[in-house]
């Protein structure tokens, strides 16, 4: 059992490391603000459907199931198959006029599947909690599982926390946007969510070869 006195410092490593993550911009953050332009709450939202993935992980983590998310024919599957759902939404953001995108409806429920497909779909999300987010884990464990369940909550809220302040900043400044300033946006989103998903299936086609 870890020492009760130093498990402030531990929860405040796991803030630290858990906004390192969720500051780095990629298809989870990239679908934040193409939902945003819509809800302000979408970034909650995307961050439940984030959730819905993650905090399973955690648990099964918890039992022992770290190595599956690193075997070989997981990756390789979560790779190709990720891949093509990324390039997907990055198609439908780019078929979508700006006009649509202003006069449409989009469900809330629209920025929950977001969450989930574009944190299932993130080989590199499940080799973070496979690796840094094992290590943070089993640090948890020295404390006992109310420090496990704190981790995963604070951890959670982290990205809930800054997916939110993203949408609401593009929720508020919409009206400023022009029609150049929404492609561009939007383009960027979309071009961020097809970078990705080209190297997800990259990487999945090149463990296959050499792995």
């Amino acid at each position: 059992m870890g020492d009760a006195g130093s498990l402030p410092l531990f929860l405040g490593s796991v803030v630290a490391i858990s906004l390192t993550g969720v500051m780095m911009p990629g298809p989870v953050t990239a679908v934040t603000i193409a939902k945003g332009y819509r809800h302000r709450q979408a970034g909650a939202l995307v961050a439940l459907g984030h959730g819905v993935i993650e905090l399973p992980l955690i648990v099964l983590l918890y039992f022992g199931f770290a190595s599956f998310s690193e075997t070989t024919e997981v990756r390789i599957a979560v790779g190709l198959v990720g891949g093509l759902m990324l390039l997907w939404m990055a198609l439908s953001i780019l078929r979508t006029k700006p006009l649509a995108i202003s006069a449409g409806h989009d469900s809330p429920r629209g920025s929950v599947t977001a969450g989930v497909v574009t944190t299932s779909s993130n080989p590199y999300f499940f080799l973070w909690w496979a690796t840094v987010g094992a290590a943070l884990l089993a640090s948890a464990q020295e404390f006992g599982g109310g420090a496990v369940a704190a981790m995963a909550a604070i951890h959670w809220l982290c990205d809930a926390g800054w997916l939110l302040l993203i949408s609401l900043v593009v929720f508020k400044s919409k009206r400023l946007w022009t029609d150049k300033v929404h492609r561009a946006v939007f383009g960027v989103c979309a071009a961020v969510l097809g970078g990705f998903g080209i190297w997800f299936i990259y990487s999945g086609i090149d463990l296959a070869v050499t792995g």
